[in-house]
């Protein structure tokens, strides 16, 4: 059995992260009888893991680097609150050092390795070479030195080639070059965003292997020399070298393999005295693997794990940390069928995956798949621009793979996501490819298989959503009239035209004619379609009906003008017309315009110049991604409508362009 150290018990956890991550370690702190604190920036203060949190902390500012990445205010809200341990989730300040040493140095248990670990990991070039030293097999890469001639490192590794931040993760401060004329861009790019992102601009270039698999392995050690593997996770799916579909075990793991990379991981692990839960990044190419890195956090993905092997992770890193040692060894483990996990995120895939903020207007978990939901949100939350668009995890368990793809998409399919642009049906798509589900998951994915990045709605679903708001508003303005209350809807002592509304989808209108049979039922005309609708129940935004044989259940919310209806086949949402043309509304300017909400980081044009289709004229910063702006064709730039540093709103004109002679 484990012993305790009595005196490093912890009774008061602050979560020094936001979001989906700091309300999944409070629900464990809460199950171990642990008092629990979180720290929110302004934007946050009434998200979720704010409010469940025992204590809240509000830090002064709203931005990562005035908040989430201030060391100074986390300790005093450690101090204020009589917090004994921290755990830092991942992200932000999870692999930074520093903090773990202030946190320790204050007299805190810091819930993570030592933090020398972290720095000996940190630094992902000092790293391979440690990894070199432990004969794990690792890939080419250099320091980009500001002094040093680029070009020359990147033919020595070979194109195509991965300009990497040192101290990063996530997928940010990454950028794939193909070849020369790319590179110096790439580097300006990257360097730009690992500065904001981890106050380290430091770059090397690693040779890119376009269609291997990322497959990695999670590690777990206490501090009294036990050290094991919990199997594997692969996350090769990914866009903007960000993972959005994970699953344990992996289907191009065999048995023996699976015993040699995590032989490899834990030596990897060994190298550097770990303790805690932490993670070993390999490329995989067929039977061979090569080190990409040691992430020494809780990794996103967690929950795939979780699920195979029946532990809970952040139990076991807060038990580490209170001087437990692990009470099952390497043979106890087994894989339970299994895992698979889609990332939801804010983000329009129509556009090339651009963040796209707004109001989560209905979040309702579905029943559907028994899933798991790891979420940062709930009805009515806003989506801002200063933090990581991902706002939930859905995770389901199965004792197959195909079975466990086939939920998850039915449960995302069924979750009610309403009022903002997500990529919801695009993971729908992707676990349901011929492709995915055999298991031919590269990491170029995305590029070779590309899965609908939209989900085609029917005419027979727009004409049954549009019939549905229809007797959801009749029934809406029945309980709303002030008399005659006892005259059945839609009784006329004369023959009268069927009354109409016009709804819009996609930009087509969509003209919608209905009347009252003398058996009360909905006689609706949609262009040359006809449908007879018997409707049961109608009201509080609930309505079912049959129609042509099938009966329907929808449940439906508005806002402003603006319907979203859920349905047997998920979310679909329609704008109804004003019955008059709305003064104000007219052409929008011409000239380029912001593509999301965000904040101007370089402007690389100036008016009069003449530029080519596809140069680039200025960067956008949004939500911790960079984003470009290129020219939609040749011309002059007749006028700069903003300046570096400008916080910018979705549609605002940044550019004038001339069309070109």
């Amino acid at each position: 059995m484990a012993n305790v150290n009595e005196n490093k018990v912890i009774t008061r956890l602050l979560v020094a992260n936001r979001g989906e991550i700091a309300r999944r370690i409070m629900r464990t702190a809460r199950d171990m009888g642990i008092s629990t604190v979180s720290v929110y920036a302004e934007t946050d203060a009434m998200a979720p893991f704010v409010t469940e949190a025992d204590i809240a902390i509000p830090l002064n500012g709203r931005t990562s680097a005035e908040t989430y990445l201030d060391t100074a205010q986390i300790l005093a809200a450690c101090k204020d609150t009589g917090a004994d341990a921290v755990h830092p989730g991942y992200g932000f300040l999870s692999e930074n050092a520093d903090f773990a040493r202030a946190v320790t140095d204050a007299g805190i248990a810091w819930i993570g390795p030592s933090p020398d670990a972290i720095v000996q990991m940190g630094d992902k070039l000092s790293a391979k070479q440690l990894m070199q030293e432990a004969k794990v097999p690792t890939l080419p890469a250099k320091e980009l030195k500001s002094d040093e001639d680029h070009g020359n490192a990147a033919q020595e590794i070979g194109y195509p080639v991965l300009v990497k931040a040192s101290a990063g993760g996530g997928g940010r401060g990454m950028r794939i070059v193909e070849g020369p004329d790319d590179l110096d861009d790439a580097i300006i790019s990257a360097r730009r965003e690992a500065a904001a992102s981890f106050g380290d601009d430091t770059l090397f270039l690693e040779r890119w292997l376009a269609a291997s698999r990322h497959v990695e392995i999670q590690i777990l050690g206490d501090n009294h020399g036990n050290l094991l593997h919990c199997f594997e996770r692969e996350c090769s799916i990914q866009r903007r070298h960000q993972k959005i579909i994970e699953e344990a075990p992996s289907s191009a793991v065999s048995e023996e393999l699976r015993d040699q990379m995590g032989k490899a991981a834990v030596a990897a692990a060994k190298k550097i005295g770990y303790s805690s839960a932490g993670t070993v990044e390999f490329l995989l190419d067929g039977d061979e693997f090569w080190f990409l890195e040691v992430n020494t956090r809780l990794q996103v993905e967690h929950p795939v794990t979780e699920e195979i092997t029946g532990l809970d992770l952040v139990r076991e890193q807060i038990r580490i940390a209170e001087g437990c040692e692990l009470d099952f060894s390497q043979d106890d483990l087994a894989i339970n069928g299994h895992a698979i996990e889609a990332r939801l995120y804010a983000e329009d895939p129509e556009k090339d995956f651009l963040p796209s903020p707004g109001t989560v207007h209905r979040w309702e978990p579905a029943t559907a798949g028994n899933a798991r939901f790891d979420s940062g949100i709930e009805s009515g939350s806003e989506i801002g621009v200063e933090f990581d668009p991902m706002i939930a995890k859905v995770i389901v368990h199965a004792p197959t793979r195909r079975e466990a793809a086939s939920r998850l998409a039915r449960a995302l399919e069924q979750t009610r996501l309403q009022g903002l642009k997500t990529n919801r049906d695009f993971l729908v798509a992707t676990l349901r490819t011929p492709e995915f589900l055999s298991g031919a998951t590269t990491t170029d994915f995305i590029d070779k298989v590309r899965p609908e990045r939209s989900r085609e709605k029917s005419t027979q679903q727009i004409d049954q959503a549009a019939i549905a708001i229809v007797v959801e508003s009749r029934a809406k303005r029945r309980s709303e009239a002030g008399v005659l209350g006892t005259i059945p809807g839609g009784w006329r002592n004369s023959h009268m035209p069927p009354e109409s509304t016009v709804f819009s989808f996609r930009d087509e209108d969509l003209l919608v004619q209905y009347s009252v049979q003398r058996d009360g039922k909905l006689d609706v005309a949609i262009a040359d379609r006809h449908y007879l609708v018997s409707v049961f129940a109608a009201g509080e935004g609930a309505v079912d009906f049959e129609i042509n044989r099938r009966r329907l259940g929808f449940q439906l919310d508005m806002h402003d003008d603006r319907w979203f209806v859920h349905g047997p086949e998920g979310d679909i949402e329609l704008l109804e017309q004003p019955r008059f043309p709305l003064a104000g509304k007219g052409d929008a300017d011409s000239g380029l315009a912001a593509p999301m909400p965000g904040n101007v980081q370089a402007i690389n044009v100036k008016a009069g110049d003449s530029v080519e289709k596809g140069q680039l004229l200025l960067v956008l910063e949004a939500m911790k991604m960079e984003h470009q702006i290129t020219a939609p064709r040749d011309g002059t730039i007749a006028d700069i409508l903003v300046v570096v540093g400008d916080q910018v709103a979705n549609g605002e004109a940044l550019v004038v362009m001339e069309e070109g002679e």
